[in-house]
């Protein structure tokens, strides 16, 4: 059923392929000028002909999806998903940010078959609202905000030690940058006061990290917007200052990020030690990065970066937009099913 209503999804959710892609910007390449360069396109085969090439060194997860199963075979898989630009398209207002029935469906089914979690910059609460699903591991702050069944007696090696029962006493959280939550609610305040005449400017509350987006801000505004968040945060040397697709993400500095809470779930699930498990990441984000660079490191697993042009990655893998994801996660699912 999911398969047959791919070509629907992909019109419904406004994933249309095209030959003229251009580069979201800033992206990987371009984070470390922390200039927000005007978008650029050189032309249709020029933009296919790189993608390409770019291809040959991350392969399509679709199309080496038996190969990648027949290495599987026997093994034990966890999935970890970004949320925006992977389970949902990137939009103009990130509240509305919001994923497909048919997508909620596809990641519904996979978790089924195999443990799944949901690791997004975004709060905690806020992306399982989005998600809305019961049956999946939430991780959000970028990882310092994790909600999970506790970890089983003897899973752990004992390198992490905050957990806590939540009202419900029936999940663990792991908060590993709690103390911050005093000066994150202050830089809240004074970004919010500094940027609010700034036509198009936002700032997110994500718990643990703060997100300033920029993608509704005119060009000739940037610059004053880099300028005002610059200058409130020299105020806070425990805070690192980061870019994103069209935001700026200001994080406590500590020694946690997504690759980390990778790390983590894989240990609550009692498989961190284990020789015979393939994580599967998916994310399309810088951040993401973290974690693909984590999975190479164990020697075993599936880095997939969602991504329309070229770019700079750990991943091993490639799926073009949230419309390929879903048709992996579909298929997963099904192969799974008919075993």
């Amino acid at each position: 059923m999911f398969k047959r209503n791919f070509a629907k999804l992909n019109q419904a959710m406004g994933f249309q392929r095209s030959s003229n892609r251009q580069k979201e910007q800033p992206g990987i390449s371009d984070v470390s000028s922390n200039v927000r360069a005007p978008n650029s396109c050189q032309g249709a085969v020029s933009d296919d002909a790189n993608y390409s090439s770019w291809m040959v060194e991350h392969p399509s997860a679709l199309t080496s999806f038996d190969q990648m199963m027949k290495d599987a075979k026997g093994k034990k898989i966890v999935v970890f998903l970004d949320y925006d630009g992977t389970l949902s398209p990137i939009v103009n207002d990130p509240d509305r940010a919001f994923m497909s029935d048919e997508m909620r469906a596809s990641v519904r089914e996979v978790a089924k078959y195999f443990p799944t979690a949901i690791i997004s910059g975004r709060s905690r609460d806020k992306v399982k609202g989005f998600v809305q699903l019961s049956n999946i591991y939430y991780a959000g702050s970028h990882g310092m905000d994790i909600m999970a069944p506790p970890r089983p007696t003897g899973s752990s090696d004992g390198k992490y030690h905050t957990v806590s029962l939540d009202r419900k006493r029936n999940e663990a959280v792991f908060q590993p940058a709690q103390k911050f939550l005093p000066s994150i609610q202050k830089i809240l305040k004074e970004l919010e006061e500094a940027i609010m005449k700034i036509q198009g400017a936002r700032v997110e509350n994500n718990r643990f990290c703060v997100s300033v987006h920029f993608r509704q801000v005119r060009d000739e505004d940037y610059g004053m917007l880099e300028e005002k968040v610059k200058s409130i945060m020299k105020h806070y040397p425990d805070f690192g200052l980061g870019w994103g697709k069209k935001v700026m993400e200001i994080r406590p500095s500590i020694e946690w990020n997504k690759g980390n809470a990778l790390e983590y779930l894989l240990d609550t699930l009692g498989l961190g030690n284990c020789t015979d498990v393939l994580p599967v990441y998916i994310g399309d984000d810088r951040t993401d990065e973290d974690a693909f660079k984590v999975i190479r490191k164990r020697g075993e697993g599936y880095p997939i970066v969602v991504a329309s042009s070229p770019k700079d990655t750990k991943a091993s893998y490639s799926l073009h937009d949230p419309s390929e994801v879903f048709n992996f996660l579909v298929t997963s699912s099904k192969v799974e099913e008919g075993l």
